[in-house]
This record gives structure tokens, C-alpha cells and sequence, in this order.
């Protein structure tokens, strides 16, 4: 999608080299298109939110829009430097954010691990700075986790399907894992895309490969 627009830079830009943004922030449709739930914060109390990036957001968060027990996603920007970044500008390769969803759960019905599985199972995480045929840097495999439990789970899903993935003769994870920062809303066309666009891109396309997590979660 974004190579559509040259964004084929598949190295991290410098801090000191990245676009300043703007100010403003971007607009946000009042409820989702399809679960017909708030996109913006604040949510209802006793949810929990998580970030995940898996290359083209657009396929990325149908997966989790359809997942039991995900009350809201919405798809942005993160892990950069730019604050409140275009959508040109992210495919530039010049902010260093990457395409992440969010992704609004209630944990009385479906776990973060099972949310770990679906994330790992929709994406190939060894291929670096692309996923397919979408190549930069806003395409990279992440995880931006809100607390310590959530780390801690995501780190120990890593683990258990790197030992997976190399059974089955597939290289190194390189998924990024760090705390989450600001997440930026991208623009309104971009939200619920593929229900907007039922024949629109979808690049996602997971290995094949089952995650040994999660499979025993969110039966409650």
C-alpha cells in the first residue's frame, strides 16, 4: 500500500532526521463502522488496550475486529518520532513510525495471549523492515505493550513461537518490542478500511504456522 507513494525506506530514520508533525490531531470518526463502538479514548471502565503492528493495518485490523471479545480497534501510528503524522508522510519513511492497530479488549472475554496468537499467526514477524510485498519501514513487525504483565506475555509468546517457526524452517524473529508511546490516529479513510473497501488491498498473510499460545483462552 504505502509503496504506492515511494515509502520503500527499509531503515530506521535518525531522531534528528525525522519529519517535526504538526500540532493538530487528526480527526477521529465517532464510532466504529462495524462494532459500533467508540474509536477515541475514554473507554468503559475494566478494558484493556494493546498495540500491535503487522504490516498493512488495513487487513491487520479486520483480524482483531473479528476476534470475540475486542470491543473497538482503530489503526494509527507508532513507535516514530512525528507527532501526528500523515499518512504521506509515515510512507515517506521519514517519521519511524510503523502502521499498528489498536486494539480495545475486555479481558473477561478474550486474554491479551490470545490476542498474542492472533498477532502472530495473521503475519510473517521474520522478515524485517516489510511484510510481503510492502517494503519500509512502517511495515516492521511490533508490539508496544502497556504494562508489565503484558510484556512479560508478549516476550514468552516470542519465545515459544520462535521455537515453532524454526521447526518449521523459518529465520530469526525480528519483531520490535517496546513500552508503548503516543499512538496517533491515522485519517478517517484508513479506519475499518476493508469494511469500507470489501475489495480493497489486504496484505496480510500469516506463515501457516500455529502459535502454542492463547489456543485455550478467551473461553469464558
Amino acid at each position: 500500500m504505502g509503496w504506492l507513494f515511494g515509502g520503500n525506506k527499509t531503515s530506521m530514520v535518525r531522531p534528528e532526521d525525522a519529519l517535526p508533525g504538526r500540532t493538530e490531531t487528526m480527526p477521529v470518526p465517532a464510532r466504529h463502522a462495524v462494532l459500533d463502538a467508540p474509536l477515541a479514548p475514554p473507554y468503559p471502565s475494566g478494558l484493556e488496550v494493546a498495540d500491535f503492528g503487522l504490516g498493512c493495518f488495513w487487513g491487520a485490523e479486520r483480524k482483531f475486529w473479528q476476534t470475540p471479545g475486542v470491543v473497538t480497534t482503530a489503526v494509527g501510528y507508532q513507535g516514530g518520532y512525528t507527532t501526528n503524522p500523515t499518512y504521506e508522510e509515515v510512507c515517506s519513511g521519514l517519521t519511524g513510525h510503523a502502521e499498528v492497530v489498536r486494539v480495545v479488549f475486555d479481558p473477561a472475554k478474550v486474554s491479551y495471549e490470545e490476542l498474542l496468537r492472533v498477532f502472530w499467526e495473521a503475519h510473517n514477524p521474520t522478515q524485517g523492515m516489510r511484510q510481503g510485498n510492502d517494503v519500509g519501514t512502517q511495515y516492521r513487525s511490533a508490539i508496544y505493550y502497556h504494562s508489565a504483565e503484558q510484556q512479560k506475555a508478549a516476550e514468552a509468546s516470542r519465545d515459544a513461537y520462535q521455537r515453532v517457526l524454526k521447526t518449521a524452517g523459518y529465520g530469526e524473529i525480528s519483531t520490535e518490542m517496546a513500552e508503548a508511546g503516543p499512538f496517533y490516529f491515522a485519517e478517517e479513510y484508513h479506519q475499518q478500511y476493508l469494511h469500507r473497501n470489501i475489495n480493497g488491498y489486504c496484505g496480510i498473510g500469516g506463515t501457516g504456522v500455529a502459535c502454542p499460545v492463547g489456543l485455550t483462552s478467551g473461553e469464558a
